[in-house]
């Protein structure tokens, strides 16, 4: 039995996504390049030009809108998913962890509240 090579570009969105992150794992000069990229912008023309090196076919929107590109990609823009507490998007609160909280206007720092479940 001869097993014929897959064209990827007949593969699923997601398992194409799945592959580029696969070669991104290692992948020095691109890592390198999507950490330096100033936004998300940036960072999907480098992933546009390693997925037409990998013969993905990738489109600009197929990143944008597929996990965990899109992620990446709002991480970037600082475009939190979701908030917690004050409107404070939570990749800022989790700078704040181990820090004394700083009284402003005279007022008394904000107690932590450690749940029960």
């Amino acid at each position: 039995m001869d097993s014929q090579p897959v064209d990827p570009r007949t593969l699923s969105v997601g398992q194409r996504v799945s592959i580029l992150v696969k070669a991104l794992d290692g992948a020095k000069r691109t890592n390198e390049a999507l950490a330096n990229c100033s936004n998300g912008d940036q960072m999907v023309e480098v992933l546009l030009d390693a997925s037409r090196k990998l013969g993905l076919g990738l489109t600009r929107a197929e990143l944008t809108r597929t996990p965990p590109i899109r992620d990446w990609i709002w991480w970037k823009n600082k475009e939190a998913l979701l908030t917690i507490g004050d409107a404070k998007p939570r990749y800022q609160q989790d700078g704040d962890q181990g820090r004394p909280v700083a009284a402003t206007d005279g007022a008394q720092p904000r107690k932590k509240f450690l749940g029960l479940f």
